[in-house]
């Protein structure tokens, strides 16, 4: 077959070229340290790299928004143990407020002190977020939680809890509601509330009393009222709910347990006559009402057997409320440690993830060194051989030996 001299340049400067082009694509996988360099090296191994390579993308901002829930769940955690202790100091001025020898003046001091801690966990409930925001205020992180009442405080954020996307399937509240924290808390035992009615001349006075059997309550309201005569001190026990009497001229011996409807409680002391206990279903009331009501009752002068028992009631009201306020804050607390624990585990698991997302690109992108430096010397060698045999040929004519 006949070949032209056009045809054989032509034919073998493409080839050259084609050599050349191999062997520069091999030193640039090499000095990358990527085998794919264009989509067009392997399509299939790029399109899997991409898919990936979002994967792992969304896996890092996950990580990122992991990190921005543990930053917000450590600093409520901090401002919620600040609170835990300032209630604790308060319980330790109330037990305090309970010793017989004090004085109105003694007392009036502790509720000025009280006065003080009210407006700390103020302070504490219109914290910052860190982030421009109130920590408290639900989804109203712009407005300023809670405000000073004549009888506590007023809420004006929401019941929302911010939330954040730290998992493929999973939100965690980096957030609670202010109303949560210190307003849903139960007064009484947690199921009814005892109170004194306002006009009582005696010295009865109330335990917080307990639940006999949960199948009995009704959660009616109730009165018991005392009866004194010559013959002794009765009571009452009133459905003021129905209307119905449900016991009449029942013995009264202080201390001893006063039983109906699954509710029990003791009354001690000697109440006058027509003096009145309420029962009511507890119902919710915030730690600053709970706070403001201690601080009244300390301001009350303290005037006789009524005055005595008004104070001793009152008290013991408060530690009740207190304890629950304290047990809803360390509920709150135990919410917040558990989602920082859940955290460490998805920081974990994104961490596992990220190792085998980076796995699975290198075997699709990187390259095997080994392997490409033994194609670039084949490849070298091959276009040496090929250049050399172009001259060599392309110098031969008939013209060399005429």
């Amino acid at each position: 077959m006949r070949i032209s001299t056009h045809t054989f340049f032509e034919t073998s400067t493409s080839r050259l070229s084609e050599l050349q082009a191999n062997l520069m694509r091999t030193q640039q996988q090499i000095s990358s340290g990527r085998r794919l360099l264009t989509p067009a090296d392997d399509p299939v191994a790029a399109a899997r790299a991409y898919d990936v390579s979002q994967a792992r993308s969304v896996n890092e901002q996950f990580g990122a928004n992991r990190e921005n829930v543990k930053s917000a769940l450590g600093m409520e955690e901090g401002v919620l143990q600040s609170v835990t202790s300032l209630l604790q100091d308060v319980k330790t001025l109330l037990v305090g407020a309970g010793n017989g020898a004090y004085s109105d003046t003694d007392r009036q001091s502790i509720a000025t002190e009280l006065k003080g801690r009210f407006e700390e966990l103020l302070g504490l409930a219109n914290s910052d977020d860190g982030m421009g925001g109130y920590m408290f205020a639900g989804f109203q992180s712009g407005t300023q939680p809670f405000a000073q009442t004549a009888t506590g405080a007023l809420y004006n954020g929401d019941q929302g809890a911010r939330m954040l996307q730290v998992g493929t399937s999973r939100q965690i509240a980096f957030s609670d509601s202010g109303s949560a924290v210190f307003q849903q808390i139960k007064n009484g035992n947690g199921s009814f509330a005892l109170s004194a009615a306002a006009g009582n001349a005696g010295s009865g006075t109330f335990s917080p009393g307990a639940v006999t059997d949960t199948s009995l309550l009704t959660g009616h309201n109730y009165s018991v009222t005392f009866a004194v005569s010559a013959a002794g001190t009765t009571y009452d026990v009133v459905d003021v709910t129905s209307g119905t009497t449900l016991s009449a001229g029942n013995a009264y011996s202080s201390g001893a347990a006063i039983t109906f409807d699954g509710i029990q409680f003791e009354v001690g002391g000697q109440p006058a006559n027509g003096d009145s206990f309420a029962v009511a279903p507890s119902t919710n009331q915030s730690v600053f009402s709970t706070m403001k009501d201690l601080i009244d009752l300390l301001n009350t002068p303290v005037a006789g057997a009524a005055g005595k028992g008004n104070l001793t009631n009152g008290l013991a009201v408060a530690h009740g409320n207190l304890d629950n306020a304290l047990d809803n804050i360390l509920t709150v607390r135990a919410a917040v440690g558990s989602r920082l624990k859940e955290i460490d585990a998805l920081d974990n698991a994104g961490a596992d993830a990220d190792i085998q997302y980076a796995q699975t690109l290198s075997a699709l992108q990187d390259l095997d060194y080994s392997k490409a430096i033994s194609s670039l010397m084949q490849q070298q060698t091959t276009l040496n051989a090929a250049q050399q045999t172009f001259a060599k040929v392309s110098g031969l004519s008939l013209f060399n030996y005429l």
